[in-house]
């Protein structure tokens, strides 16, 4: 058993997977796979089978479709179980270097632990581009832009090469799992940071194979995808309201300027994006998940 786990969570990207999977095998620093499967439909589990069979991989099925948020509470959770003293959080379509991994366990030598969690940097596909939608925050609103120093202090970061320590988990507890998909890993690293120094270790690279590098945006969404906009705008809602009356304000302000996006560049389905934004606004002023903690139990009992 190594000392770090990398927690893959995947959903219908098996050919992604395994080349993720290929590139954490490289690492010229040892560590455990730990994938979370939700629920595939694409002959996941069967693409993996040598692996399982091998001890190359430690596979779990969650059953069904968790979304990005519950399949890392999941990996989470499980990985501290089973008692690893760091868990790397990857997507299935993140490609890191061979010594990321390296750099990240470098980067907690240098500190003496001192850390609430590090963060790789983020390119896009094969280009020396940074990835728009894995930048790190050095403030909640305001993002990294030193890639030259050893050490970035940040304070929001994705989860594409999040590197933290399992007593950390313990103490501040579980990524959100009604999050379903966005901002579950924003709110998770301004958790830690709150509590914690936190840092981007720009020698650690992943590549995130993702099909273009645009902002997200509602605007140019189509209506078959309104329901992930409601996850967004709710979680965010719940996100910032924690900064007190200026995160409140900013998430305010946020709201209204992407009202005014809709409203100038939409194409088609103006007013369903508009109340999309607005209720799921409102229902994030109502939104209270619980906040999970790791309930002991013996590694036997979380194999």
């Amino acid at each position: 058993m190594n000392k770090t786990a990398a927690v893959v969570v995947t959903y219908n990207r098996k050919e992604l997977l395994m080349s993720c999977i290929g590139c954490l095998l490289r690492q010229t620093v040892p560590c455990d796979i730990l994938v979370i499967d939700n629920a595939s439909t694409d002959g996941t589990k069967e693409a993996l089978a040598d692996l399982i069979k091998g001890g190359k991989i430690i596979y779990r099925n969650t059953g069904k479709n968790l979304g990005g948020a519950g399949g890392f509470s999941e990996g989470v959770r499980t990985g501290t179980l089973l008692g690893y003293e760091y868990l790397w959080l990857l997507d299935d379509d993140a490609m890191m270097h061979e010594d990321a991994l390296e750099k990240l366990l470098h980067a907690d030598e240098k500190l003496h632990g001192n850390y609430g969690f590090l963060s790789g940097a983020v390119y896009f596909r094969e280009s020396e581009e940074l990835c728009r939608m894995n930048i790190q925050r050095t403030s909640w609103h305001e993002k990294v832009s030193d890639y030259s120093s050893m050490l970035v202090p940040i304070v929001m970061a994705t989860f594409v090469s999040f590197f933290v320590k399992a007593e950390v988990v313990r103490k501040v507890g579980l990524p959100i799992s009604e999050f379903f998909i966005w901002a579950d890993d924003l709110e998770y690293s301004r958790r830690i940071s709150l509590q914690y120094s936190c840092y981007m270790v720009p020698e650690s690279r992943v590549r995130h194979m993702m099909t273009k590098n645009d902002r997200v945006g509602i605007e140019s969404e189509t209506e078959d995808r309104m329901w992930r906009y409601r996850c967004l705008y709710r979680n965010e809602c719940f996100l910032y309201r924690r900064e007190g009356l200026k995160g409140r304000l900013y998430m305010f302000l946020r709201v209204l300027l992407h009202s005014e996006r809709i409203l100038l560049h939409a194409k088609e389905g103006k007013k369903n994006k508009l109340k999309t934004v607005w209720q799921s606004y409102l229902e994030g002023g109502r939104f209270r998940p619980e906040i999970k903690y790791i309930e002991e139990k013996t590694e036997c009992e979380a194999k």
